[in-house]
C-alpha cells in the first residue's frame, strides 16, 4: 500500500515539474508564430469560394 502513495507522489512532482515548463515555455514566446503572419497575405487569394458546379455548367454551355 505505501507503493501506492509513493507513486501517486511522484507522479504529482513530475505533473507539477511539466506545468512549470510549459508556463516558463509559454512567457518566453517557444509558441509565438513569427512566419505565419507574413505568408498568409500571399494566400489571401486562394480563398475565395468557388461557384456552385450549377452555375458553372450554365456558363459553359453559353
Amino acid at each position: 500500500m505505501s507503493v501506492i502513495y509513493l507513486l501517486i507522489s511522484i507522479s504529482i512532482i513530475v505533473a507539477i515539474i511539466f506545468f512549470i515548463a510549459f508556463i516558463r515555455a509559454v512567457k518566453t514566446g517557444q509558441y509565438d508564430d513569427d512566419y505565419t503572419p507574413s505568408v498568409r497575405m500571399l494566400f489571401d487569394d486562394e480563398l475565395t469560394p468557388e461557384k456552385p458546379k450549377s452555375i458553372q455548367t450554365v456558363e459553359k454551355q453559353i
